[in-house]
């Protein structure tokens, strides 16, 4: 029988979680905790085989509550309904076994725990896909100052002979610049690259004063 800690802020969450593990004969849930640090209180006190973690809670929250027992050896499964990529990334560093989302059909939580219990990574595929397109960013060959130069040019508008102008090199070097920089980024288009320079950091919107 895989033993649980239910931790989650909202108590109508905790009893229909508890509720639906309570109809499983293979589960039985030893304690329930509405934010962290009571998490982590209970966890070593109860020992439990898998932490079903919320995320946002008051006080401590659940990565800082993740990371002090995945330092003791617990499995922690991450539960919530945030899949932004800054969030996976976090929980996954703090030591989460796995990250799933609240929407997840009964049977896909229940397999996902089981897993956990046993110590496997489990990670929803919308979570997966985050992850393997920040490790292909961070992979990613860094633009040059040169590129940088260009792609600052073309988000304002400025066509390849306006580029080449400004930078004093010809609308060829220009056009070599725009591929080396669409390969980079993996895009395939002017637009494209824009948006995903724009989407990791590499250019700043301006803000009129």
């Amino acid at each position: 029988m895989i033993r649980l800690l239910v931790v989650d802020d909202h108590p109508v969450v905790r009893d229909g979680l508890t509720s639906m593990f309570a109809r499983d004969p293979g589960f039985e849930v030893v304690g329930e905790a509405g934010d962290g640090a009571e998490a982590v209180r209970l966890a070593r006190a109860l020992r439990p085989d898998v932490v079903l973690m919320d995320l946002r809670m008051p006080g401590v929250d659940g990565i800082t509550a993740t990371r002090e027992l995945a330092g003791s050896g617990a499995h922690v499964l991450v539960l919530t309904t945030y899949d932004n990529d800054n969030d996976v990334v976090a929980a996954v560093e703090a030591g989460a076994t796995g990250y799933l989302l609240k929407d997840a059909p009964r049977d896909e939580l229940l397999r996902a725990v089981k897993a956990t219990a046993r110590g496997e990574a489990v990670l929803a595929p919308a979570a997966a896909a985050l992850l393997m397109k920040r490790v292909r960013s961070a992979a990613a060959p860094a633009l040059s100052q040169r590129e940088l130069e260009v792609l600052r040019l073309v988000a304002g508008g400025a066509t390849n002979r306006e580029v080449a102008a400004g930078l004093f090199i010809t609308e060829a070097t220009v056009k070599s610049h725009l591929l080396n920089i669409y390969g980079k980024l993996d895009v395939g288009d002017r637009a494209s690259a824009v948006t995903e320079a724009f989407h990791r950091g590499l250019l700043v919107p301006r803000v009129n004063p």
